[in-house]
């Protein structure tokens, strides 16, 4: 709390948009909840945020090449703690949210629900089209979709059905697209537009995957409001705000 207060009293002394306000890079499956978070922090500060979305594994290669992001929100925490061994972040940072899956149709004819046995019907059926998960090579939401598909016995057959999205936010474009039977993508991206779409979805068992414990790191770029962001990002405010979009609260480090 204490570089948070530092912001209040820096929100007093200067002009509140003085400077230009500093670049997050922020993991792709951030892109609703984020958007609010920064605005209840520049509700409270006066300093705005520029939010920049993408794959994690991206962010990690563009900060280790200088790019000038002062704060990173990885979806994997293994890239935040590559960066400390690079020595291109300030230190390990702090868990901020536990991420999760969410499979959008097929469903079971018995429950109409979307699952993975009713994806695995399909492929054996030999009507599975096109199926979106986000590229496991940079994604966390890639691997973590993989790691499931695997444990459900159906990673072999269903290679050759894959579209890869470069992150979470574009395969989950994809599996809502009519050009495919659907996907495993971010409950977050998911949950809060429940309303608007129309295929059949639900959150998909966390036993099947290792755990998207998603971290932050501040970049050596850092200025006092990136600070306060910080901290505000493990405020009560933000974690309802994160929990109500269908992501899980860590202990905080």
């Amino acid at each position: 709390m204490v570089r948070l207060l530092l912001c209040l009293l820096l929100a007093v002394a200067l002009p509140a948009q003085a400077g230009r306000p500093p670049i997050v890079a922020a993991a792709s499956d951030l892109q609703v909840v984020l958007p609010l978070i920064a605005e209840a922090f520049e509700q409270e500060t006066g300093h705005a945020l520029r939010l920049q979305f993408g794959s994690s594994g991206n962010f990690r290669r563009q900060i280790a090449q200088g790019a000038p992001f002062e704060m990173y929100l990885s979806a994997d925490e293994s890239y935040v703690h590559a960066l400390v061994d690079s020595g291109h972040v300030r230190d390990a940072g702090a868990l901020y949210a536990i991420g999760r899956l969410a499979i959008i149709g097929p469903v079971d004819a018995d429950s109409d629900q979307a699952s993975l046995d009713a994806l695995g019907e399909t492929l054996n059926q030999g009507t599975l089209r096109r199926f979106s998960i986000a590229n496991w090579e940079h994604a966390p939401y890639g691997v973590a979709a993989r790691e499931a598909l695997e444990n459900a016995g159906l990673w072999q057959d269903i290679q050759s059905h894959l579209i890869l999205g470069d992150d979470v936010a574009q395969s989950t474009r994809h599996a809502l697209s009519p050009d495919t039977d659907g996907g495993i993508v971010a409950l977050p991206l998911v949950k809060p537009r429940a309303e608007r779409i129309e295929r059949p979805w639900q959150p998909l068992d966390p036993a099947l995957h290792e755990p998207l414990r998603q971290r932050m790191a501040m970049t050596q770029r850092a200025g006092p409001v990136a600070e306060a962001f910080f901290d505000f990002m493990l405020s009560s405010t933000s974690r309802e705000l994160l929990e109500n979009h269908g992501f899980g609260l860590p202990d905080t480090d």
